[in-house]
């Protein structure tokens, strides 16, 4: 399965921002590959706006549609005025290992459930609009055994078919090779073994 991801480095966040009736909301969107992940942008953005009236948030640490690994908070507005919003926001873009904490800090006019519930998906769509992706592949092992002589071939071809080698472990009679295969592949490693004139060896545990 192939999907969309932010382009964010571990620990880093993209901020946006936006103002409702002297309400400011700040989104901090970052990349959320699990749960803990997540936690700790709530973590560093309840440190950072200590003041704020609220840190709402949502996130998704797995592919679109993930059933288990979600969440989302309304951190005190009234039920199902943010944290869902915001979720639901997420989900319909399409992406996935993502999670949003949006800061508000109140501005002295009550916004009403509706104008809560416009306003944190507001404040996560625009961040999404401009939050830089990339496409992610899940992958599973997939070990190749191979002579040495053909290990700088095998890697080539790898290389051409966008497959990373995970670990190389060398013995007395060869290589064996684990690689991340695309999980929405079938693991066919015939055209290798071809060009390795039948000197290779797929690996089942």
């Amino acid at each position: 399965m192939r999907y969309p991801i932010p382009d964010l480095a571990s620990g880093d966040w993209r901020e946006t921002e936006f103002e409702v009736e002297k309400s400011r909301f700040l989104t901090w969107t970052c990349h959320a590959p699990d749960a803990a992940s997540f936690e700790a942008l709530l973590t560093e953005a309840r440190a950072r706006h200590p003041n704020a009236s609220h840190h709402c948030s949502a996130f998704i640490a797995g592919p679109p549609g993930e059933q288990q690994a979600i969440g989302f908070s309304d951190d005190g507005e009234p039920g199902g005025t943010a944290g869902r919003p915001m979720f639901q926001v997420l989900e319909g873009a399409g992406m996935g290992q993502v999670g949003c904490v949006v800061i508000r800090y109140f501005g002295g006019t009550k916004l009403g459930t509706g104008g809560l519930a416009r306003a944190y998906a507001k404040a996560v769509a625009q961040a999404i609009e401009t939050l830089p992706t990339r496409d992610f592949t899940e992958r599973t092992p997939l070990r190749m055994k191979l002579g040495f002589a053909g290990e700088a071939e095998a890697r080539a071809w790898l290389t051409d078919q966008d497959i990373p080698v995970e670990q190389a472990d060398y013995g007395a009679d060869g290589v064996v090779l684990t690689v991340g295969w695309p999980a929405d592949r079938k693991a066919d490693l015939s055209a290798l073994d071809s060009r390795l004139k039948g000197q290779l060896e797929q690996l089942t545990d």
